[in-house]
């Protein structure tokens, strides 16, 4: 049995390397699920098998570069899976219409790529259904699903108030501290009505 290679370093979007190395380095395809760990396995190109043990924050994307122990480049390419794509109403829709939907979307936290013109979402016939409730226009499709990632962590905390560790003072005296609850997806609620036409399709 071969032994696989060991990855354990990744360059983002391969910075620093030169076009030449890219183009002569061998390819591995992977689903967005798989993108999203950092222990894996996969096959690249040539038939190598990998075995890829990154930080555990580090999460990869397509046109990033494994880097095997022994100093093998992988380029990594995001494989086309099942996929729902949204857009705005043919004939009655605009771009707003993708903006609410992202909004409340993201409020659930579901994983989302975008771009101006549509949304991509993993299939989901519940979510299906109700983005064409709010009047867009959802169409299963293979294509690479490279959702945004989450900025949370890039956002640093206030001056002077450190939540790396654990607090020293009583908020119980001055504020209590709120979960917000989750917010329901409303469905046009107070908007204006949605006039459609023979060619909107979507399902009522």
């Amino acid at each position: 049995m071969t032994t696989p290679l060991t990855v354990n370093k990744l360059i983002t979007q391969g910075r620093g390397l030169s076009s030449v190395l890219l183009q002569r380095a061998a390819c591995v395809s992977l689903a967005s699920a798989v993108r999203q760990t950092s222990h894996f396995h996969a096959t690249d190109s040539q038939g190598r098998a990998l075995e890829v043990r990154l930080p555990r924050s580090a999460m990869v994307r397509g046109g990033d570069v494994l880097v095997a122990e022994d100093g093998t480049l992988i380029v990594v390419q995001a494989a086309a899976q099942p996929v729902l794509v949204v857009t705005p109403c043919a004939e009655h829709g605009s771009g707003l219409d993708l903006v609410r939907a992202a909004y409340h979307l993201g409020r659930h936290r579901v994983p989302l790529a975008l771009t101006p013109d549509h949304l991509t979402l993993e299939p989901d016939p519940a979510l299906a259904n109700l983005l064409r409730q709010m009047h867009l226009t959802v169409t299963p499709a293979d294509a690479p699903f490279e959702p945004e990632t989450d900025v949370d962590a890039a956002v640093p905390a206030p001056a002077g108030h450190d939540h790396g560790c654990a607090h020293g003072h009583d908020h119980a005296n001055d504020h209590a501290h709120a979960e917000p609850s989750p917010p329901v997806i409303a469905v046009h609620g107070a908007a204006a009505p949605h006039v459609h036409g023979p060619g909107c399709q979507h399902d009522h």
